[in-house]
């Protein structure tokens, strides 16, 4: 009994040294591996592919942009509405929109598409987006910002995939919990990453400033939730309700395991690396909490509109109760 607590102790002190290091290779090799095939079939939805990416990129960092000049005059600082940029440049997460997608029954298949897509496009796109936007204070060559993701972003997703492939028959019979490993790893990142963030004594944040940040995130999460919502049901889009949930956590859901180190790479040596993360660093895990409050009032709203599109198979009026 002893030596099983100390196995499970060690493995536990493992995953705290891995994470630790800020490195998001492990999670990445976890969801290179249990990503299905399945990802083919989303492939022929174009519509949904480019409302997501296009939201993910285009639309949140221009929405963003908007209120942090709204902001240039309010008591918040000046770093923390840097980070509010940072947070708008970042792409979407590996598992936590798939997950939540899952659980109120959308789309799975476009979930995980996009947010792999979305992944492997930030790793281009993120970069020149934060440069273009906090520009001023990053001074590092495009072509190193590309080699040190290339190296803890891309090479773990395709390592995951040359397993998969190699060893498919040993997982699909073990039936390894690729998720969780992936979801314990991720919130023992989050954890040390607030620890580092905040054991700085440099550091000083005014209560009042970061409170509001926490408020301001809360809003500007529910926002473009509803936002998505509301879009993503007109008809001249032709999407269907699952994939109106998919989008709805797709594209308001920002990855913390791809931009911590994309902050730390770009913005290496910054006396203000760990305040301009702060807003990041709230918007995580307030996209989970909201998203898995969220999930059986969407998981209802979907399974009623399903009902109606049973019942009264006119796509006029099935239209008509998509607008209510």
């Amino acid at each position: 009994m002893t030596s099983t607590c100390f196995k499970k102790f060690q493995k536990l002190l493992t995953i705290q040294n891995v994470a630790r290091s800020q490195n998001p290779s492990v999670p990445l090799v976890y969801s290179g591996v249990g990503v299905k095939k399945k990802l083919t079939a989303a492939l022929c939805q174009v519509n949904v592919h480019l409302f997501v990416q296009c939201f993910t990129f285009i639309v949140i960092p221009f929405l963003l942009h908007i209120v942090v000049l709204l902001l240039q005059t309010s008591p918040l600082e000046a770093h923390l509405l840097d980070g509010l940029r940072l947070l708008s440049c970042m792409p979407p997460p590996v598992s936590s929109a798939v997950l939540l997608t899952k659980a109120a029954g959308g789309n799975e298949a476009a979930a995980i598409f996009n947010s792999a897509l979305g992944s492997f496009l930030g790793v281009f796109i993120t970069p020149a987006l934060i440069l273009a936007t906090v520009g001023s204070t990053a001074h590092v060559p495009a072509s190193a910002i590309f080699l040190q993701l290339s190296s803890t972003v891309v090479l773990p997703l395709i390592l995951g995939q040359m397993l998969r492939a190699a060893y498919k028959r040993k997982l699909e019979r073990n039936r390894i919990p690729f998720g969780a490993i992936g979801s314990i790893v991720l919130l023992v990142v989050i954890y040390t990453t607030f620890c580092d963030t905040f054991s700085h004594r440099e550091i000083h944040v005014e209560e009042m400033s970061l409170v509001s940040v926490v408020m301001l995130v809360i809003v500007l999460q529910a926002g473009l939730m509803m936002l998505v919502f509301a879009v993503s049901k007109c008809s001249f889009l032709g999407l269907q309700p699952a994939d109106t949930v998919a989008l709805v956590f797709c594209c308001t859901h920002k990855s913390l395991t791809l931009g911590i180190p994309i902050i730390k790479i770009i913005f290496g040596g910054y006396d203000g690396l760990s305040v301009i993360s702060i807003p990041l660093l709230v918007y995580h895990p307030v996209q989970i909490l909201l998203g898995g409050l969220l999930v059986p009032t969407v998981k209802a709203w979907l399974i009623t509109t399903e009902r109606f599109r049973y019942m009264y198979p006119s796509r006029q009026r099935f239209a008509q109760f998509l607008q209510v």
